[in-house]
């Protein structure tokens, strides 16, 4: 196994982000910074890679990872039916520690287990996470530890933990949060948190006061999420090991239970432009095999 890449010295750190993206390319894994812990990451489109990353944590299926996006307009190309909540949600804390359990493109060629048909998203606040994205498109990426172990804040502590199983390693020194991404499931069409993180509740519901579900909510509506219902429970870390970004969400706050593939990942472990455009990618999803987000050149 190759030592990590110190990230704080220029050379090394692109000779470690060229590293990865032609690892994540070959469909092996790697562990990434974040701005909220250290994540697993492989390419999303490819289930044999998810199979290897899940493999590596010790988990199953039954508990998919969030997916990282490298800009906010890579939103449009991997969820559908997207509420105007979510959208003001992205604006207010994208880049940044909030993953949103949304209803996946029914299109897309990717499997990143039992989802419920929903995916969990985060675009992350942190530039060798956001560089790296860039270059691979979305990542499945789930916090850096072995399920039912404390999340990796230090690449030492992903090392420990995955030794062998991770391909690259890159070093961005002590995570800045060091907590897990507050993740919200708006998959049924209104918002409910799922798990409380880096970002309060408070104030989620100050930047977008309308659109949540309230006490004495059938829990009907539309959809968008972090993964589907029963994801962040599924996608979000049922077993709270703190999954970055989709992490692992405690019980859902609210009297639902979360939605399919809402679990937790790393990525805060979950983007790359921050720009803060919400444009959508062309067309109403991505079509059925392409990777949104991926740099083409």
């Amino acid at each position: 196994m190759r030592p990590p890449f110190n990230c704080a010295d220029p050379q090394a750190r692109e000779r470690g982000l060229s590293a990865a993206q032609n690892a994540v390319k070959r469909g092996e894994v790697v562990v990434l910074p974040t701005d909220t812990v250290y994540g697993i990451g492989a390419d999303a489109f490819s289930p044999s890679a998810v199979r290897k990353l899940l493999e590596a944590k010790g988990r199953g299926r039954d508990m998919p990872p969030p997916v990282l996006v490298p800009e906010v307009r890579t939103i449009d190309g991997l969820a559908s039916s997207i509420p105007f909540a979510v959208r003001e949600l992205v604006d207010a804390f994208w880049p940044g520690a909030l993953t949103i359990v949304c209803r996946a493109q029914p299109s897309l060629a990717w499997d990143l287990g039992e989802t419920g048909g929903t995916v969990a998203l985060r675009m992350p606040l942190h530039p060798v996470a956001l560089e790296l994205l860039k270059r691979t498109g979305p990542m499945a990426v789930s916090s850096a530890n072995l399920s039912g172990r404390p999340a990796a804040t230090t690449v030492a502590d992903a090392v420990d933990q995955l030794g062998s199983s991770v391909r690259v390693y890159l070093d961005g020194g002590d995570s800045p949060e060091g907590a897990p991404s507050t993740i919200v499931d708006a998959s049924d069409g209104k918002l409910r948190v799922l798990r409380v993180g880096a970002i309060s509740e408070a104030e989620l519901r100050r930047a977008v006061p309308k659109g949540w579900h309230e006490d004495g909510d059938d829990g009907e509506g539309g959809e968008d999420g972090d993964d589907v219902p029963a994801a962040e429970d599924s996608q979000v870390d049922a077993d709270v090991d703190a999954d970055v970004d989709a992490g692992a969400p405690a019980e859902p706050t609210g009297d639902a239970a979360a939605p399919a593939g809402a679990q937790a990942g790393a990525g805060d472990e979950p983007g790359s432009a921050v720009d803060g455009s919400a444009t959508p990618l062309e067309g109403d999803g991505a079509a059925q095999g392409t990777k949104p987000g991926a740099a083409t050149g």
